[in-house]
């Protein structure tokens, strides 16, 4: 009996490596694989020990469990080690971090999806071998594939399909989550009656993240043009416009309120707060019975609403390219294995995180959790994000700082024009 489980298994890698050496090796149409070096390599199979860095989630617990999920993986693929220095990033730095130095970048990372033309640019992201590609493109949700993709060729792998914001509230106190302007009236009622334990609508707004979302809820874009080699070739952008004065107004109502602050980490004397599922247990620690979540409200400008707007899209793990093809192989399987169906599910019930995997999709579980519910009632109204500049994020925040100190039409109009002045230089950078 043994045997022909030993026997098996040989087979079973022999029909997989046939793969790799087509893939790696020197038969195939001379594809690098995303950047990987290299003539024909003979090997019989991928036994051996692997040392990787790692960058995910620097939520409190994320460590542990990929490191329980690569244990897992040792003895779903018996004879291959994995060493693994794990390390705390938010996926909205680590893109940055990789390009920045991409020798010393970690093998696997975790990142936003609006960050992958220029790791492709810089050459940071290795395309999925041609079997893994095939189960992530059958396995999860046509959004997140064609999200990881650039003219039709795949360089990640979907880890999440909630890169989008809501609204987490006590239902205590806001009456009405419909208006924006009857949540601030609540709040500053609450804290007129309660003047030493004052709640507070916490909202990003020195955020370009968030800040988009009065954009959005007045009909404005900001897309970026890309080729397929990830440069930033041209943008489509009416934020300086009639509308974007719209949603500068809109925006001041709230940045200018006694009650509003932009921190969304705080949650302990939060009545309100913008934010997403990676803040779901920290909500749910806060709110107890009085949690309630739902999408954003609406603000009214000369007597017509607006329903706020929102980013919307995926989280991805993304492989290094390397020089070795039989760790390249090996990473490549990793990283689908931690993407897959029950890695996904694993990530759910203990962080609140929305899976990209269809299966995992179907679940009652996932379909009926609230904060989905939440995200999914947003996603009406969102925008997909898409390939960004980088140095956007800094270029647009400034408007929600400039919502706190500016009121009247002139002034805000200046700042839009600033925006658009600084806009157009990082095409000329």
């Amino acid at each position: 009996m043994k045997m022909s489980k030993i026997l098996s298994l040989v087979l079973a890698l022999v029909m997989l490596l046939s793969c790799f050496v087509g893939c790696f090796g020197g038969t195939g149409d001379g594809e690098n694989n995303g950047g990987e070096t290299g003539g024909e390599h003979e090997y019989s199979d991928l036994n051996g020990t692997y040392d990787i860095k790692m960058f995910v989630s620097e939520l409190t617990g994320v460590d542990e469990q990929f490191q329980a999920q690569i244990d897992a993986f040792e003895k779903k693929y018996p004879g291959i080690v994995i060493n693994a220095t794990i390390t705390g990033l938010t996926e909205a730095d680590a893109g940055s971090m990789v390009v920045q130095d991409v020798v010393s970048a970690p093998d696997i990372y975790c990142f936003a999806q609006d960050q992958l033309a220029r790791l492709v640019q810089a050459n940071a992201l290795a395309k999925p071998i041609p079997q893994v590609k095939n189960e992530v493109n059958s396995s999860h949700d046509a959004g997140s594939v064609s999200a990881a993709s650039i003219e039709g060729e795949m360089y990640a792998y979907p880890l999440t399909a909630d890169n989008g914001y809501y609204m987490y509230y006590d239902t205590s106190i806001i009456t009405d989550t419909e208006s924006l302007e009857q949540i601030i009236a609540d709040v500053e009622a609450y804290n007129a009656a309660h003047p030493k334990e004052k709640k507070y609508i916490r909202f990003a707004l020195n955020n370009a993240w968030y800040t988009a979302s009065f954009f959005f809820a007045t009909g404005c874009k900001s897309e970026w043009v890309v080729d397929g080699n990830g440069q930033f070739t041209g943008v489509n952008d009416n934020w300086n416009s009639d509308a974007g004065l719209v949603a500068m107004k809109g925006m001041t109502k709230l940045a200018q309120a006694d009650c509003y602050r932009p921190e969304i980490d705080t949650f302990s004397d939060a009545a309100v707060v913008i934010t997403g599922t990676w803040a779901t247990n920290a909500a749910k620690d806060h709110f107890g019975e009085n949690l309630g979540a739902t999408d954003l409200p609406s603000f009214t400008v000369d007597g017509q609403s607006y329903h706020l707007g929102s980013f919307t899209g995926y989280k991805f793990m993304g492989v290094k390219p390397q020089t070795d093809s039989k760790k390249a192989a090996v990473l490549s399987l990793l990283a689908a294995y931690l993407t897959s169906e029950e890695c996904q599910m694993q990530r759910f019930e203990k962080f609140g995180w929305g899976p990209s995997n269809v299966s995992a999709q179907a679940k009652d579980e996932v379909k009926n959790d609230e904060s989905l519910l939440a995200l999914a009632l947003q996603g009406a109204h969102g925008i997909p994000q898409t390939q960004i500049h980088g140095d956007w994020w800094t270029t647009a925040k400034v408007l929600g700082d400039n919502a706190k100190d500016y009121s009247t039409d002139e002034e805000l109009r200046a700042c839009l024009e600033a925006y658009e002045y600084a806009l157009q230089g990082l095409l000329n950078k």
